[in-house]
Order: structure tokens, then sequence, then C-alpha cells
């Protein structure tokens, strides 16, 4: 299974720009796209800037990932003794 992610550009030096992708930059190419500017969105995979997208459709994007990912979180432990700590 392949992942393409939305990212922000951030900024751009020659064909490589720098995005933030889950609070985390990284450089990746732009070799394959014309015209992408510093604030613009593009889908990122293995390191490559595939298209360009819309702000309104990268946060759709990345909204509905973060729910997936919150869906899939493992409930939190169960103490025994009703969630108290016990005196020790």
């Amino acid at each position: 299974m392949c992942l393409a992610l939305p990212a922000k550009v951030l900024g751009i030096t020659g064909e490589t720009g720098t995005v933030e992708l889950g609070g985390v930059e990284i450089d990746i190419s732009l070799a394959l796209l014309d015209d992408v500017q510093p604030g613009d969105y593009v889908v990122v995979h293995v390191g490559f800037a595939l298209s360009k997208i819309d702000e309104a459709e990268a946060r759709a994007t990345l909204a509905a990932l973060h729910a997936a990912r919150q869906a899939a979180a493992p409930p939190p432990p169960q103490h025994r003794n009703g969630g108290e700590e016990a005196a020790g």
C-alpha cells in the first residue's frame, strides 16, 4: 500500500522545497511540478511532490487521517481499583 500526504510548502531553493509534514520540516523534490510557491500545498510521496492541491482539500485530508489515527489508537489502560492509584 502506498500513501501520499498533503504538506505545506514553507520555502523553495531551486527544485527542492521544504515542507511541513506532521509537525516536521523535511526537504522534498519539486522537480515534477511547475509554479509551486511557498504557502502552496502539495501531495508528497517518497520525497517527491506529485501534485498541488488547494488548502481546503489538504486540511480535509489531514483531518480525516487524524480521525483515523485516533480511532485506531488503543484505549487507555484501566486500573483495577477504579482509576485511583493504590496508597503504598
